[in-house]
């Protein structure tokens, strides 16, 4: 009689275990490249606090240490930990907060959003994209949300992950031109 249970169970496994392969070879892994420093422990703990779902879109697999990406694979919402933080720019800066407090400032994440041509667009990042480069922070974090996601505010996801980005210390701040201290006019 054991022996029969048995071999009930293991058929039972074994079926569950084929359903289970069979469901994950649907998933095709988003391919992406992973950052230089993808394996820093701290990308694992930005990684570990990412919310399940951004703007009703799913996690989706990947195949690289350190990413992460939503929606659909034939245009994700892309996510790499460990990239280079990128230096001092022109390029525009948005500070992202999900506080209300008057410490919001505080807590903001900064986001270079390079403008059209520049070199801080990444090379696989598609033409109709919208690139946010964390700033301030080391590892560093990129994020690309492709026009096709459909999203009318591509920053949503900014600020969906801004609990997540805390993880990282922020060493420095965007600065903008009002931000500048001294008068310049020479009177």
């Amino acid at each position: 009689m054991p022996s029969l249970l048995f071999r009930r169970r293991s058929g039972g496994i074994a079926v569950t275990c084929a359903g289970v392969l069979a469901l994950s070879a649907c998933a095709t892994p988003v391919h992406l490249t992973p950052g230089a420093q993808a394996p820093d422990p701290i990308c694992a703990r930005v990684l570990q606090k990412m919310p399940r779902e951004i703007q009703g879109m799913k996690q989706i697999p990947t195949d690289a240490q350190g990413t992460m990406a939503y929606g659909t694979s034939e245009a994700p919402i892309t996510i790499r930990c460990g990239i280079a933080p990128p230096p001092p720019t022109t390029d525009r800066c948005l500070s992202v907060s999900a506080s209300t407090s008057k410490d919001g400032e505080k807590d903001a994440i900064d986001w270079i959003n390079p403008e059209a041509g520049s070199e801080l667009i990444p090379p696989h990042a598609p033409d109709s994209a919208w690139t946010f480069l964390s700033y301030g922070r080391s590892p560093a974090v990129e994020v690309i949300v492709p026009a096709e996601t459909g999203l009318e505010q591509p920053t949503a996801v900014l600020l969906a992950m801004a609990s997540a980005l805390k993880v990282v210390e922020a060493t420095k701040h965007c600065v903008g031109s009002t931000d500048v201290v001294g008068d310049r006019s020479g009177s």
